[in-house]
């Protein structure tokens, strides 16, 4: 019969256990979350607790008290310095137990035991575009070229080589020059642009012209 027992022996025997208790309490304040079983952290909670009570007064003797449990200087320093004076403000509860399933070996139930305060930081959510944001947002449309449609090629004017049209002006001149020799009067004669052509009808006028003259 379980009668005046007030802790759980966890089947070890006394220096297993206590060396087990202290193992587990340094790894607790040292990572602040350990997993084990739920027997386990259940013992263990009730002496990491006291520790921490005791830690809130930093003394010479809660320091040789704690030191008998905790043999790592750098931690039995943390312990005072930065988790007693966390919950200075907190009369206990300073742990949590958080269920994650059965061991799959024996289906022995796990636990994870951290301290208060110790929470990750929530992931942060992405905002959802609502439909009319992304129907107002301009889609990035692919242009494509336009095909150029073929002009109409103009019909190419026939010029004359540039031989024939100075001859032609060449025999104006010569005529217009033995006219005002003899004191006779030479009609004005528009001038003629280089890229001009005189057709044929205008050419024979003015050689007729150029005879009359002459006679």
């Amino acid at each position: 019969m379980k009668h005046r027992v007030g802790f759980n022996p966890l089947g070890r025997k006394t220096s297993h256990r206590k060396a087990l208790h202290r193992n587990m309490v340094t790894s607790l304040f040292k990572y602040e979350r350990i997993t084990t079983t739920k027997a386990k952290a259940r013992a263990i909670r009730r002496t990491a607790e006291k520790m921490i009570t005791r830690a809130k007064v930093d003394s010479v003797h809660n320091r040789r008290t704690i030191a008998e449990s905790i043999w790592d200087k750098a931690i039995l320093a943390k312990l005072f310095t930065d988790i007693g004076p966390r919950f200075e403000s907190r009369p206990g509860g300073y742990t949590r137990m958080l269920k994650i399933g059965t061991r799959q070996n024996d289906a022995a139930e796990m636990v994870i035991l951290e301290l208060v305060g110790n929470e990750p930081d929530a992931p942060t959510e992405k905002k959802k575009k609502s439909k009319s944001a992304k129907s107002d947002s301009p889609k990035s449309k692919v242009e494509k070229p336009k095909a150029e449609k073929p002009k109409a090629e103009k019909p190419a004017v026939e010029e004359k080589p540039l031989d024939e049209t100075a001859s032609e002006t060449s025999s104006v001149d010569e005529s217009s020059i033995a006219a005002e020799e003899k004191g006779l009067e030479v009609p004005a004669v528009p001038p003629v642009a280089e890229d001009a052509v005189l057709s044929e009808p205008e050419s024979e006028e003015a050689e007729d012209s150029a005879e009359k003259s002459d006679s």
